[in-house]
């Protein structure tokens, strides 16, 4: 992989240079692409025209080239692409800062009864509507959404114009907050399923919660409806070293051992978190083209450990960035994560563990790559759908600015996205939600939380 120096500039614009009208514009900054040469265009240009990128160049050819309807002036911005969240549960805005200083069981037993008693589909419309408003804030286009009541939380996203991956969980336990008995979900997802209207940037996904909430026939009936609709399978796996340990007292097997017994890892498959993986756990995910979602905020929040993302990376795993729910990590600051993403690996004494590019690649590109979306989502390339953040860099942390993906990593914060773009639709323009009414959003989210 290489980078074009900063100084260097294609003396053409890459795609569409006909003279031809674009619904959006965006110039003047400099332009992370993240494609696979690492192109970064100092003065460079994106034009966008029906949700998709038509053109990526210097920003004074594609200005001669394309009369915008919109446009938005990126001078003294970084413009990259937008943000993948791999792994959340988007609606646990909700309960933020109910079970902290705990590991993944204590915090499951607290959560889970909570839950209980708070999630409706109303209550998962506030969440989500506020977790929107967070991640579109955080230059955050994207996200994979395992919860509850999915079909209010996907309404409530298409309204906001917000891209979001969801669809039907299985995880059989007693009382699940929306009463359906597990017997009765098989039926409900695949109505889910047939029912699904697909959208560009968009799969149809399908959740089996983990090895310790689903026995070994329900996650094997569970990846054949995932295949049977050409569907991602999300689930938790190997998170700690105690549900590797529980799960090996039920089965005999470590769960990343039990997923391959079961013929569950794949191309179509993505693990959330993969801690405690052993070498050769590693080497089934490398070949089998299994993805990963590593979440290192949540991660060192439950105490849970370090993933080996270096050694996934060497062994060509795919492995995309996600923040986990906001109980977990208490945010879904993406920034933040890819930042976590860049230094904690590097904890063992080799400083290239992980370095800028890498980390904002598992933000970017990667995290798409692990969706089965990288031809359409995670860089700033022509036919690709129109997915952009567009950073200040007016900040005194973010100066001298000599690297955009040194800056991106390890100074840039969340706060410093000034403006977000979901399929050529602006989002945020100077700081300002253009299709939710962040007051509004807050408050409703306080009252359900208030109200239970």
């Amino acid at each position: 992989m290489s980078t074009v120096p900063t100084g260097t500039v294609p003396t053409s614009p890459v795609g569409n240079t006909e003279a031809a009208d674009a619904d959006l514009l965006v110039h003047g900054g400099t332009v992370l692409t993240v494609d696979d040469s690492g192109t970064v265009l100092p003065d460079g240009a994106v034009a966008v025209r029906n949700g998709q990128i038509v053109a990526v160049g210097p920003a004074d050819g594609l200005r001669a080239a394309h009369r915008a309807a919109e446009e938005i002036d990126a001078t003294g911005c970084l413009v990259l692409p937008g943000l993948v969240n791999t792994h959340t549960h988007l609606a646990m805005t909700l309960l933020r800062g109910h079970a902290d200083d705990v590991d993944l069981q204590g915090f499951l037993g607290r959560v889970v009864p909570r839950e209980n008693a708070l999630l409706s589909p109303e209550a998962v419309t506030a969440g989500l509507r506020l977790a929107v408003a967070e991640s579109v804030r955080g230059g955050v286009t994207t996200a994979l959404d395992m919860y509850w009541f999915h079909e209010a939380a996907e309404r409530a996203a298409r309204d906001a114009g917000w891209r979001l991956l969801s669809g039907p969980t299985f995880m059989d336990v007693p009382g699940p907050p929306d009463r359906m008995p597990y017997g009765n979900r098989m039926a409900w997802a695949r109505r889910h399923l047939e029912d699904r209207s697909p959208s560009p940037g968009t799969r149809p996904v399908v959740f089996a919660h983990s090895a310790y909430t689903l026995d070994a026939a329900q996650l094997t009936d569970i990846a054949a409806l995932a295949k049977e609709y050409g569907a991602l399978l999300h689930l938790h796996a190997a998170e700690n070293a105690a549900e590797v340990a529980m799960v090996r007292e039920r089965y005999g097997k470590r769960p990343v051992e039990l997923l391959e017994s079961l013929g569950l890892l794949g191309p179509d498959t993505l693990l959330a978190h993969a801690v405690e993986l052993t070498d050769t756990e590693i080497a089934a995910l490398a070949r089998t083209g299994t993805g990963v979602a590593h979440c290192p905020v949540s991660n060192l929040k439950l105490g849970c450990g370090i993933a080996r993302v270096p050694e996934l990376l060497r062994q060509g795993v795919r492995v995309g960035l996600g923040t986990d729910g906001s109980v977990s990590s208490n945010s879904l600051d993406m920034v933040a994560a890819l930042g976590m993403a860049a230094l904690v690996h590097k904890a063992g004494g080799d400083p290239t563990a992980v370095g800028a590019e890498q980390a904002v690649r598992m933000a970017t590109i990667e995290g798409a790559r692990a969706l089965g979306l990288g031809g359409q989502l995670g860089s700033l390339e022509v036919g690709k759908r129109a997915d952009l953040a567009v950073l200040d860099l007016g900040g005194a942390h973010l100066a001298p600015r000599h690297d955009p993906w040194s800056t991106l990593a390890y100074a840039a914060r969340a706060g410093d996205v000034r403006d977000t773009v979901v399929d050529g639709r602006v989002l945020m323009r100077g700081r300002r939600l253009t299709t939710l009414d962040e007051a509004a959003v807050t408050g409703a989210a306080e009252a359900v939380v208030r109200s239970v």
